[in-house]
């Protein structure tokens, strides 16, 4: 057989060999590094036997599939040292993810003592270097064998198995995992590794079944990767907006009040006021649009009309009965709501595109498991919009929708940050959709073919759209790498048919028009979020809850000092002074530490000639200037959005 290897070379063999006979066979270093092999594009086990002729390529930890085996099988070692030093527990799943791996657990919750003891006992089993050993079993056989180990879990993983499936194990040194891997040969492969952290989740992630405790971890092949990588954990856990957003004093959460629902506070409403104001006269005075106001709630009617109480009933906080049939519902989206704002009065193709606007406070039965910060809530306000269209200003229309998202990440200096995805249906499971496959791949290809103008890089995502139509989504990371969506833009052909919306066209006759669901800015709570890990909690000057902190050098210049500060506030800016008797060394420092713009320094010069003494978070000591020269500058950089470079470090403590 010829096997062709990845730099295009081809190996000659007589008989079948595994994939790591062959590594061993190319050389002993490569056999040493090897994670998982890839044969004809797909990852495997480094044990699987080639007979036959293929492509080949050899994955070591270079390879973000080979990295993957490597933490594969370091979920598997701390599995078998939670076992060791707790033997009731009982083990569920452990697979590796973005950045490392984790595994779930039917235990009592685990402290940060237990994990450092798991960390030691998973250092002896790679020490002890147990070779892993892959064996199969016929379905009733691996029930039988995980019920004398006492695994319900597993065990109920493979009753969910089709008969005659081939049920694979992974045996190392005794302790044995249902698995299909791949892993590594040998268990000293795992060798830098740190336990990060242990969280609540629920089986199957169902709140519904049972509580497990989970145990995130990540593995590298090199100690050095392993640093670098804590470095960086460390670095974002410092902009995580979860922890900056609360000393910042921004927002907050309390457990009696519930979980996913945010206190937002003083100083983090008057980012998202300022946000708020900004998109509304934008969207209204630039871009065309009329703004709604609808209704938090509506009886059940509304969404079997729009076919979300089919398709999104879950997702949704019903007030009663669902069977009642004056049943309510917190709306999960304004669309149904806007759609009867259109339907009004009669509108000509000559209204069209007729683009509605509303700053909508959504609700959304999210998962106990996936809640985090600001970032994914049960209650949060957004940028919602629909624009109804003839059907030959499409293209136009969406290339409108994505110029004025893209307008609004580089104003706020987000654009390096995006990414974006076409969000399509998915041909294998049809019935989760309205319309047929022709509607389908045509509203996709407008789609397709908006991002293509603009000259965007995208990629495409089966199974990501909403059950009405296909979508563009802009995402973005957080510091942890997870990817969420900020603002989507989706093209629906087929909800104007099911609320009887139509426009009169040139010749009189009655046509259906149709939809763009879209936001410019998306969900305000998901933004702050963003922004203050973006920006480290220090926000362009226009967006600051406070922008100048006017500083006396001493009592006798409070009178002075407040009358500045009320000169600006009467101008917009928004101003406070900090008239305590402390040093003023130890004022700035503290005007630093809260991350505030500019610090106007005032004593008996300055109020004998109208001026103030300039420090700022950008430049440090900018000068004495006259108060209105400052003025006239900070009121043009609110008013431009200007970002100023950070140039000027941090002082200490």
């Amino acid at each position: 057989m010829k096997i062709t290897l990845k730099d295009g070379s081809v190996k000659e063999y007589d008989g079948a060999k595994t994939i790591y006979e062959i590594a061993l066979d190319i050389s002993e270093g490569l056999a040493r590094a090897a994670c998982a092999g890839e044969v004809d594009g797909e990852v495997v086990d480094l044990r699987t036997v080639v007979d036959k002729d293929c492509s080949l390529s050899i994955l070591t930890d270079r390879d973000p599939a080979g990295l993957n085996a490597l933490r594969h099988t370091a979920s598997h070692v701390m599995a078998e040292a939670v076992k060791r030093l707790f033997p009731d527990a009982k083990v569920t799943i452990g697979p590796a993810i973005e950045d490392g791996f984790y595994y779930d657990f039917d235990h009592e919750p685990f402290s940060r003592e237990d994990l450092d003891r798991i960390e030691e006992e998973m250092k002896k089993i790679v020490k002890e270097g147990h070779e892993l050993k892959r064996f199969t079993l016929p379905r009733d056989e691996a029930v039988k064998f995980m019920k004398e180990r006492n695994e319900p879990f597993k065990v109920e993983l493979i009753e969910e198995l089709p008969e005659g499936e081939e049920i694979s194990f992974y045996d190392q040194g005794g302790f044995v995992d249902l698995c299909a891997g791949p892993h590594l040969m040998n268990t000293k492969g795992v060798k830098a590794f740190k336990l990060l952290s242990s969280s609540m989740a629920y089986w199957r992630g169902d709140e519904k079944k049972a509580r497990l405790q989970r145990i995130y971890g990540t593995a590298y092949a090199k100690k050095d990767e392993l640093k670098e990588h804590l470095k960086r954990l460390e670095e974002a856990r410092m902009r995580d907006h979860n922890k900056l957003g609360r000393e910042m004093k921004l927002f907050t959460t309390v457990d009696v009040v519930g979980q996913g629902l945010p206190l937002i506070l003083p100083r983090g409403q008057k980012i998202i006021q300022k946000l708020q104001r900004w998109i509304e006269d934008l969207e209204d005075r630039e871009w065309g649009y009329v703004r709604t106001r609808t209704p938090f709630m509506a009886k059940s009617d509304l969404y079997k009309l729009s076919h979300h109480w089919d398709h999104y009933l879950e997702g949704m906080f019903v007030l009663g009965d669902p069977e009642d049939k004056d049943c309510m519902a917190l709306r999960p989206m304004t669309c149904p709501f806007q759609f009867f704002c259109y339907k009004n009065e009669q509108r000509s193709y000559r209204d069209l595109p007729y683009r509605m606007g509303e700053t909508s406070t959504l609700f959304r039965n999210e998962d106990s498991g996936e809640m985090h910060g600001l970032t994914r809530v049960r209650q949060f306000t957004i940028s919602e919009g629909h624009n109804v269209i003839r059907p030959d200003q499409t293209e136009e229309e969406l290339t409108n929708c994505l110029n004025l998202a893209t307008y609004v990440f580089t104003t706020l200096g987000l654009q390096d940050d995006v990414t974006y995805r076409l969000s399509k249906w998915d041909p294998n499971n049809t019935e989760k959709y309205l319309g047929d496959e022709e509607y389908w791949n045509t509203s996709q290809d407008a789609l397709r073919r908006a991002l293509q103008a603009k000259g965007l890089a995208f990629v495409e995502a089966d199974g990501e759209a909403a059950f009405y139509g296909p979508k563009i989504d802009i995402q973005a990371k957080n510091v942890y790498g997870k990817e969420d969506t900020m603002v989507t833009i989706q093209l629906d052909c087929e909800n104007a048919d099911n609320f009887d919306m139509y426009y009169i066209d040139e010749n009189g006759e009655k046509k259906r028009p149709y939809i763009i669901h879209r936001t410019s800015l998306g969900c305000y709570e998901r933004t702050l979020a963003w922004l203050i890990e973006h920006y480290a909690g220090k926000f362009p000057t226009w967006l600051c809850p406070e922008q100048v902190r006017v500083l006396p050098i001493s009592d006798k210049f409070t009178a002075y000092a407040e009358k500045v500060c009320k000169t600006m506030f009467d101008r917009g800016i928004d101003a406070t002074t900090d008239l305590r008797s402390e040093k003023i060394g130890f004022k700035i420092r503290e005007a630093r530490l809260d991350r505030i713009p500019y610090m106007l320094i005032v004593g008996e010069k300055e109020e004998a000639d109208g001026t103030v003494s300039v420090r700022s978070r950008f430049a440090g000591d900018e000068g004495v200037k006259p108060l209105q020269a400052f003025i006239d500058q900070i009121e043009e950089e609110i008013r431009t959005k200007t970002i100023r470079e950070e140039t000027v470090e941090e002082e200490k403590n």
